[in-house]
């Protein structure tokens, strides 16, 4: 039979899931409409900002009660402290998905060089998803070695993105030059798209800490 602390961390450890899967879900829409060049799609993005904070700290309320009410064992209370920091990043993660598929809508037209954004929003938005992906797959992972494989891949998408964020800032202030009357559309377009980097560095995070929660050791700071 599980002990009381045990269930309250089982239905945490769902409701993070379910945060996490909602932001996975917004952006794969994403990824849909920049594929099919249909970013009047991204407005099929209906993730909640407010929802998903309200939603978060529910689960935190759960966990500083558990920990107030029970006295978990040593790996329990670590997964829990890991939850109470791993909310506030999938927060965070949904707002910025939900303002790169408003940004990148609002600025994006046929009057900007699409060929040069969209060659590298893909490959940005893909390794974004990615990395959240894989981060919120450690979660049910009790494999240590492969808890520190998915960690790992974690940090080469992640790093992946800021290499393609460097590519096309730099594309970009190529096009601004050229078409000065066009800056602040290109601004906004590369604002859109630095959302998608801290995606990719929240997910580090993401993964970062349920690494200590199944592994242990030291919390990094992000």
């Amino acid at each position: 039979m599980l002990k009381p602390y045990e269930i309250k961390l089982a239905t945490v450890k769902e409701e993070v899931k379910q945060i996490g899967f909602s932001v996975i879900e917004a952006l794969e829409i994403c990824l849909k409409a920049l594929n099919d060049r249909k970013i009047e799609d991204l407005s099929n993005v209906e993730i909640s900002e407010k929802k998903t904070l309200h939603k978060s700290n529910e689960i935190d309320n759960i966990i500083v009660g558990t920990m107030a009410l029970y006295a978990p064992e040593a790996k329990d209370l670590r997964r829990l402290v890991s939850f109470l920091k791993i909310t506030n990043e999938l927060a965070r993660t949904a707002a910025n998905t939900k303002d790169f598929a408003k940004m990148f809508k609002k600025s994006y037209s046929s009057d900007l060089d699409t060929n040069v954004i969209l060659e590298y929003a893909i490959p940005l938005l893909k390794s974004a998803l990615l990395s959240l992906q894989t981060a919120t797959s450690i979660i049910d992972e009790k494999d240590e070695k492969h808890i520190e494989e998915k960690y790992h891949r974690v940090i080469v998408e992640e790093s992946k993105t800021d290499d393609l964020y460097l590519m096309i800032e730099k594309n970009i202030l190529k096009l601004i030059s050229k078409k000065l009357d066009l800056s602040k559309e290109y601004f906004d377009i590369l604002s859109s798209l630095r959302r998608l980097e801290k995606i990719a560095d929240r997910a580090v995070s993401i993964a970062r800490l349920l690494q200590f929660a199944q592994v242990g050791g030291d919390i990094e700071q992000s």
